[in-house]
C-alpha cells in the first residue's frame, strides 16, 4: 500500500510488543524502525515478526532522527523516561502515542501536551481500557440515566504480584478504574482520599536496598502493597477504589448502584463481563420492599481494545484531529489526579482538593 503512515515503535517489552502487533496488522501503517536498549529483544521480534531488512533495529533513540520522513513514534518504556523522549520527539516533528501514564508529573505533562498543540502534533496516551467494549457499552448506559440516579461506585483490583521497586499499588494500578469511572461520568474528581499499607517493602532495609532504583514520590512509609481511595466528583457522588499486588483472589471488578440498579464491569467474567442488575424499592407502610429485579447480559461489539487504540492513533494523524477518548490532556487529569492521591497517601488519608490545571491542595 502506498502513502503508509511510518511509524517506530520504542520499547519492545511485555506491552511493546503488542503495540509493534497491532501496527504491523495495519494496512495504513508501514513499520519503520524498532529501538529497545536491549539487543535480544530486537532479535527477538525481529524473528517472531518476521521483521523485513530494510526495518531500522537499534538500541539508540536518536537514530530514529536518521529514518526519512517518519510520521509518529509509539513509546512503551518505563513512566521515568517518558517526558524526555515524547518531548524530543515532538521537536523533532513525530506524533505521538505514549504508554501510560503520559509522565509522572502533571506539569511536565502539560508542557507536553501545550508542545504537541504548538507543533499541530498528536499526543495520544494508551489508556487501553477506554477503548474495551464493555467501557464504550457502559458509557452509553450510564449517560442514557438507565441506572437511574447514581448513588455510588465501586471497584477492585487485586492479583498476587507483580511487585513493582519503583512505584506503589497506587501508581501501579490505579489509572485504569479513575480513566472507567471518568469516562462513565463525564467528570474528574473534585476531591480524593487514599491510605495504604506497606508490608513488603516499608522498612528502613528495604529502603535502602531502593537506594539504586528510581522511585517517583516514595512515602516514608515505604511503597504500599495495599490502597484504598475515595474519590468524590462535582454532584458529590463517590467511588471507591480497593488495590492490592499481595492477594492471590484475582479481581477486575467495577460498578455503579443507582436507583434503578447496578451495572457491573467484571473483567474476569469471559462470558458476561458487563452486566446490568435492574433492581429498586418499593416502599410499603416501613417496609422497603425490592421489585423489578432482573439480570441482563449486555452484548458487546467485538474486537481487541489495544487494536483500537493504534487505529484511533492512526486516524487522529490522518486527520489531523486529537483523540477524544484519550489525549494528552486526558492522559494530564489522570496524571494529576494520582499526584494528588500520592498526597493524600502521604498524609494519612487527608481530603485533597482538585482543580483543572491547577495544584492540588491538602486541608
Amino acid at each position: 500500500m502506498t502513502n503508509q503512515i511510518k511509524i517506530a515503535v520504542i520499547g519492545v517489552g511485555r506491552w511493546g510488543v503488542h503495540l509493534l502487533r497491532n501496527f504491523l496488522a495495519d494496512p495504513q501503517v508501514s513499520v519503520v524502525a524498532v529501538v529497545d536498549p536491549h539487543p535480544e529483544r530486537l532479535a527477538a521480534v525481529k524473528q517472531q515478526y518476521n521483521l523485513e531488512q530494510n526495518v531500522l533495529l537499534t538500541t539508540q533513540w536518536q537514530d530514529l532522527k536518521k529514518v526519512p520522513e517518519l510520521t509518529g513514534v509509539a513509546i512503551a518504556t518505563p513512566a521515568t523516561t517518558h517526558y524526555a523522549l515524547i518531548k524530543d520527539a515532538l521537536q523533532e516533528g513525530y506524533h505521538v502515542l505514549a504508554e501510560k501514564p503520559l509522565t509522572l508529573d502533571p506539569a511536565e505533562c502539560r508542557e507536553l501536551c501545550q508542545l504537541a498543540e504548538q507543533h499541530h502534533l498528536i499526543l495520544m496516551v494508551d489508556h487501553t481500557y477506554l477503548f474495551h467494549p464493555a467501557v464504550e457499552r457502559g458509557k452509553t448506559v450510564v449517560q442514557a440515566g438507565k441506572l437511574g440516579d447514581l448513588r455510588y461506585g465501586y471497584a477492585t483490583r487485586t492479583h498476587l504480584g507483580p511487585v513493582r521497586q519503583d512505584v506503589d499499588a497506587l501508581w501501579d494500578l490505579a489509572i485504569h478504574d479513575i480513566a472507567i469511572f471518568n469516562a462513565w461520568f463525564g467528570q474528574i474528581p473534585v476531591k480524593v482520599q487514599a491510605t495504604g499499607t506497606a508490608w513488603l517493602q516499608g522498612g528502613e532495609e528495604q529502603r535502602e536496598m531502593r537506594k539504586s532504583i528510581t522511585i517517583y514520590s516514595p512515602s516514608s512509609k515505604g511503597l504500599a502493597d495495599l490502597v484504598w481511595l475515595t474519590l468524590t466528583y462535582p454532584d458529590g457522588f463517590q467511588a471507591y477504589i480497593h488495590l492490592c499486588w499481595l492477594n492471590p483472589d484475582k479481581q477486575r471488578r467495577l460498578g455503579i448502584v443507582g436507583s434503578l440498579g447496578s451495572l457491573i464491569f467484571d473483567e474476569m467474567s469471559l462470558s458476561s463481563p458487563l452486566t446490568l442488575l435492574h433492581g429498586e424499592f418499593e416502599q410499603q407502610g416501613n417496609q422497603f420492599i425490592p421489585v423489578n429485579q432482573k439480570q441482563v447480559v449486555l452484548e458487546l461489539e467485538p474486537g481487541e481494545p489495544l487494536q483500537k487504540v493504534c487505529s484511533s492513533f492512526v486516524v487522529s494523524i490522518l486527520n489531523n484531529t486529537p483523540s477524544e477518548v484519550s489525549s494528552g490532556w486526558v492522559g494530564t487529569e489522570l496524571v494529576e489526579i494520582l499526584t494528588a492521591l500520592t498526597a493524600s497517601l502521604e498524609q494519612g488519608g487527608k481530603p485533597v482538593f482538585l482543580n483543572a490545571h491547577q495544584a492540588s491542595t491538602v486541608i
